[in-house]
């Protein structure tokens, strides 16, 4: 992608929007408010209002960007093919170095977000105090923001590096390398070896090396584009080393990031080439693994599945997950109300966003008790702990499980704290 220098955004793609209103009604935010300033279209105007100086980089235009989950659910719904993603990444690039945030949202985004998470070891050492918190029972002691992190964190977590190489039982079919994510390996490390379980048991070789990076996925969405690209080339030029027929990651968040290396590095004549190579090897778990390798589960459990927002919008992935839960669970699955719409978790958004964080959190929980099921699955950590936390709060018994957990260890598992 080639942007002017004095440019933002790219006007041409900006324009491609033709104000139709057809995103309106897969707008989360939009739902919530019938603000036009909090629907795609009308950010939007604001991203060119801002680029062409007629408004200012102010609060109120700031905060209304702001609000936008980046969930982009609105790209699928238009017709005229606006990438809203890229657009809203590179005004968030703009916003970040251009605008003076307060000392909460600095402390959030600067120190919090891009300083501890992308750092396993630095995001392991900062959930001792959360969980000591927890379970003394001290987060009415703390501020608004602290609070609501703490709810986050689950009571159970598993955490642990996974095997370098793990291999089939038989000739291998392949090789392929596997994501294993920031938060993923240091709160679901479980879910990580139930993934490798699967591809083993799919005949797969799995490569995981140690040394990778985050992927940059909430650098991108944060506003923190050249620390994403930084990201991209390290891993990049990891597993170019390593001779594989594909890349698998269990986290859509990643997923969506991973597989756009090549628009993130479109313009480094250096890495450009590359990334698109990186990227066409990437893969979600769900749209590798096949529906023959499961057989149905007699429990009369119910299960639903909720979309998770990049694995939906910027991939793509509805079907796949689906009929993987359906291959065990069969008639018992229950397609859920709104089930593409953004639970409120959307990286670190119920972090800087935590009131409409926590509305549609409440949208989402609703809905999921209204199918009467027993399951929840969904396939990204900020999804699980979003949901979970949102579960617990309902006094409600229903669970929420990585679809990995599910289809590696099936319905009998025990129930999520």
């Amino acid at each position: 992608m080639s942007i002017a220098p004095d440019h933002i955004i790219d006007e041409d793609k900006a324009l491609a929007c033709v104000h139709c209103g057809l995103c309106l009604s897969s707008c989360p935010t939009y739902l919530e408010t019938g603000n036009e300033n909090h629907s795609p279209r009308g950010r939007i105007y604001l991203m060119r209002e801002i680029q062409s100086k007629r408004i200012p980089l102010g609060s109120i235009t700031v905060q209304h960007l702001d609000l936008c989950l980046g969930c982009r659910a609105c790209e699928p719904a238009c017709p005229s093919g606006v990438e809203y993603g890229e657009l809203l990444e590179h005004t968030r690039d703009h916003i970040e170095r251009e605008y003076s945030r307060n000392w909460l949202q600095s402390l959030l985004r600067r120190v919090v977000i891009e300083g501890i998470f992308p750092f396993p070891w630095r995001l392991k050492l900062c959930l001792l105090p959360g969980r000591m918190a927890n379970a003394l029972g001290l987060g009415w002691l703390m501020p608004r923001f602290a609070s609501d992190a703490l709810d986050l964190i689950p009571q159970k977590i598993s955490g642990g590096n996974v095997p370098q190489i793990s291999t089939p039982s038989g000739e291998p079919k392949g090789r392929v390398g596997f994501i294993e994510g920031c938060v993923m390996q240091v709160m679901f490390a479980d879910t990580n070896r139930a993934s490798l379980q699967l591809l083993n048991e799919a005949g797969w070789e799995v490569v995981t090396p140690s040394t990778q990076n985050c992927c940059g996925a909430l650098y991108a969405h944060s506003g923190q584009l050249e620390k994403a690209r930084e990201c991209a080339r390290a891993n990049i030029a990891l597993f170019e080393q390593l001779n594989l027929d594909l890349i698998i990651t269990n986290a859509a968040g990643c997923g969506s990031t991973l597989k756009e290396y090549g628009t993130l590095l479109a313009n480094d004549p250096e890495w450009a080439e590359r990334a698109e190579a990186f990227s066409a090897k990437i893969r979600d778990l769900t749209e590798h693994l096949n529906v023959s390798q499961f057989a149905a589960d007699d429990s009369s459990l119910k299960v639903t599945y909720h979309d998770a927002c990049h694995l939906a919008h910027p991939q793509g992935i509805t079907a796949e997950p689906r009929a993987l839960v359906k291959a065990v669970v069969g008639d018992n699955f229950i397609e859920l109300p709104e089930s593409d719409v953004c639970c409120g978790s959307a990286g670190s958004y119920n972090l800087t966003e935590p009131e409409m964080a926590a509305r549609l959190q409440r949208r989402k929980i609703d809905n999921i008790i209204s199918t009467g099921a027993d399951v929840v699955v969904t396939s990204n950590p900020g999804c699980l702990l979003q949901i979970q936390s949102g579960l617990k709060k309902a006094g409600t018994k229903v669970r929420v499980m990585h679809i990995a957990d599910f289809l590696a260890t099936g319905l009998s598992c025990p129930p999520s704290d």
